[in-house]
């Protein structure tokens, strides 16, 4: 825990435009930066409907995320390589196909293959041959979804749970506990062989040091949806503690390992679904001297744009902001306009493995029949390799022979559809389109709403 001279260091002297010259920080915190580029507010000029439809005045911008490892114009769509792959592609097809940065997931690495292997291999970047900026989280998302079983979502059904609804200690139905939380750490138990672990702001901080990513994530509890207002409280406190023994851990380890790329530390927004505690995260983490924010936390879908509006208003303009797990077209132009730099998320992935693709008209399964002539590419508008090179009717056959480029196929267009869509948000903030484009977009790909 850091004594009260280092909390002083750790706290950014007001929302400065010079982040990185506030006391205690590493000289070398001067390689990343961010810089805003365009405010959507000045080149749509959105009429007074749609700024009280919206609940409030739009935040979104355009900018530049600059790290040791390139910059990242945003919005950008940062695509998930959960074990520093993105199951079954290739880096050098991801870098084809336009992601700018990988997500790559601390939990999972640290277990396996070891947080020390990728130090030895000279970071993660190296480790996965991706030339590109990456990120890591914390690990706190993974021990509360899999402590409390359930699982990946952003949202969760209260009918779902157990005991009952509403308990600070409610699972998964079917599942069991894998994590036990204290103002310390996390106690929790893995999932590959059930062997327990633990780990404090410090461990974390440590872990995400030796995975080397260019941009990592503060550990903090991740609430459900099902804890008490009081529980929530408490958390949140417990976060923004946990957050200033990052900032102080962070430090050292930059210090210590002088010489190596600097990695930026993003601290988490928690506070659930309520606003004053999610406007006094923002405000209290917001004079902490981080390179930028992650807004977190388990939400409802229809506060999604609500919740990341109330972060941007609190949280200093001049640092990104980074909204933890959506991918759905809808979401994304809502994360967009509400003021989120960068997100990630596993979905297009994930369906793809499935069978399942992105076109403007919607998401479709390459398993129905229909698809067993259909020559054409899975999209007539994309330009990714796979629809450049290969038809529906032959990826419909490898589905049903179960051989395993199916995925890789699909995983391509996928995640070039995700990346295209939200650089071409990106260009209609900057030329005054983004409404218009936002309206046809989503008009095409929910055609019955």
């Amino acid at each position: 825990m850091p004594t009260p001279e280092t909390v002083t260091d750790l706290i950014a002297p007001g929302h400065t435009t010079e982040p990185h010259s506030t006391p205690g920080a590493p000289a070398s915190q001067s390689e990343f930066g961010f810089a805003v580029t365009t405010r959507l507010n000045d080149t749509c000029t959105p009429d007074d409907g749609a700024i009280e439809r919206n609940g409030g005045k739009f935040q979104g911008r355009t900018g530049v995320i600059t790290t040791p490892h390139g910059t990242i114009k945003t919005p950008a769509f940062i695509a998930v390589g959960t074990k520093a792959t993105v199951k079954a592609v290739l880096p050098e097809a991801m870098d084809e196909l336009g992601a700018q940065a990988l997500l790559s997931n601390a939990y999972h690495l640290y277990l396996q293959p070891g947080a020390d292997i990728l130090d030895a291999a000279g970071g993660l970047g190296k480790f996965m041959n991706w030339q590109g900026p990456t990120f890591t989280d914390s690990g706190g998302f993974q021990v509360m979804s899999l402590g409390s079983g359930f699982k990946k979502v952003i949202n969760m059904d209260a009918a779902a749970a157990s005991p009952h609804a509403g308990a600070d200690d409610s699972v998964a139905v079917g599942k069991e506990r894998l994590a036990h939380i204290d103002d310390d750490g996390v106690w929790f138990k893995s999932h590959l062989n059930g062997d327990m672990h633990r780990f404090t702001p410090e461990v974390s901080m440590a872990v995400q040091h030796q995975i080397g990513a260019d941009i990592m994530f503060a550990f903090d509890e991740l609430t459900t949806l099902l804890n008490s207002r009081g529980y929530q409280e408490m958390s949140l406190e417990r976060t923004r503690l946990w957050a200033l023994r990052c900032i102080a851990e962070h430090f050292k380890l930059t210090e210590e390992r002088r010489g190596k790329p600097y990695q930026a530390l993003f601290g988490v927004i928690q506070g659930a679904q309520y606003e004053d505690l999610r406007r006094k995260a923002s405000h209290d983490l917001g004079e902490m001297n981080f390179d930028g924010f992650g807004i977190g936390g388990a939400l409802e879908k229809e506060n999604l744009g609500t919740i990341v509006r109330w972060c941007s208003e609190e949280l200093p303009e001049d640092k990104p902001r980074h909204l933890l797990g959506i991918s759905e077209p809808d979401d994304i132009f809502t994360a967009i306009e509400n003021g989120a730099d960068t997100f990630d998320c596993v979905s297009p992935t994930r369906v793809a493995r499935t069978s399942a693709f992105y076109t403007p008209d919607g998401r479709f399964n390459l398993s129905g029949a229909k698809y067993k002539r259909d020559f054409g590419p899975l999209s007539a508008e994309c330009d990714c390799y796979t629809c450049e090179n290969y038809t529906r009717a032959y990826i419909h056959h490898l589905f049903k022979a179960k051989e395993m480029v199916s995925s890789t196929l699909v995983s391509i267009h996928n995640e070039r559809f995700v990346v295209k869509m939200v650089d071409d948000a990106r260009l209609a903030i900057e030329d005054g389109t983004f409404f218009e484009f936002k309206a046809e977009t989503l008009r095409r790909y929910y055609p019955k709403r």
